[in-house]
């Protein structure tokens, strides 16, 4: 990600400044490219994440509802998802260390609330608040599990269309944001005469600033629009 950063603000310096010497002034774009890059790296883990634990949850409520235990639930489910994800995935491997801990007797909502508190998703902190509430509260707590996993199997489902949706849309963003590099390109190999009055002299250099700012301005517009929450 930092080699990707780099190289923008390296194209950005060479097609609107004509000199590298531009690029220690435009780092802080660079800098802040490269939070988005890994803003959006995190944002693609959660989202896979979160589809691994719809699964999770499932397959504990099919588990509850065919009269396993609660521990045993997180046992059968478990063996559900060795069929679908390797042992190397994150649900894999955070549940895996949730069973330990029910080997050795911890209480399972403890487990469970440690499982939130590692991964730190908002779907996966509501269901270990719903399940420790329905521990303490020693009412029907199968059926109470049951209804929140298909309430937040049903909210990723619906958070998943929308992803689905906004992905085409932000292809659709990647490609026009390159558009205005390209055609700089363009003209300054096809029309070099042309262009060559915009570099080396102040006026140039302030046409050429107050084109990249408007540019910046309008990507960060895109970004922010780009992104919801459900």
């Amino acid at each position: 990600m930092i080699i990707k950063a780099f190289g923008i603000i390296s194209v950005t310096a060479w097609l609107y400044y004509r000199s590298m010497w531009a690029i220690p002034i435009l780092f802080p774009i660079g800098i802040w490219y490269y939070r988005q890059f890994e803003k959006e790296c995190v944002r693609k883990k959660q989202e896979k994440f979160k589809l691994q634990f719809k699964e999770m949850i499932q397959a504990v409520s099919s588990a509850l509802n065919t009269g396993y235990s609660i521990e045993n639930a997180f046992k059968e489910s478990k063996k559900e998802l060795e069929l679908l994800y390797s042992e190397k995935e994150l649900i894999s491997r955070e549940l895996a260390i949730l069973l330990r801990k029910l080997r050795i007797h911890i209480p399972v909502e403890q487990a469970v609330q440690e499982f939130a508190d590692t991964v730190k998703l908002e779907d996966v902190d509501n269901f270990s608040a719903v399940f420790a509430t329905a521990k303490r509260s020693g009412g029907d707590m199968i059926a109470i599990i049951q209804n929140t996993a298909n309430q937040i199997a049903d909210k990723i489902d619906v958070h998943r269309e929308i992803q689905i949706i906004l992905a085409s849309k932000r292809y659709e963003f990647r490609v026009m944001s390159v558009v205005p590099y390209f055609i700089i390109a363009y003209m300054s190999f096809s029309f070099p005469e042309f262009m060559d009055t915009l570099y080396g002299n102040a006026l140039g250099i302030g046409v050429m600033t107050v084109c990249l700012v408007i540019y910046a301005g309008a990507y960060y517009l895109g970004v922010k629009l780009s992104e919801i929450e459900v």
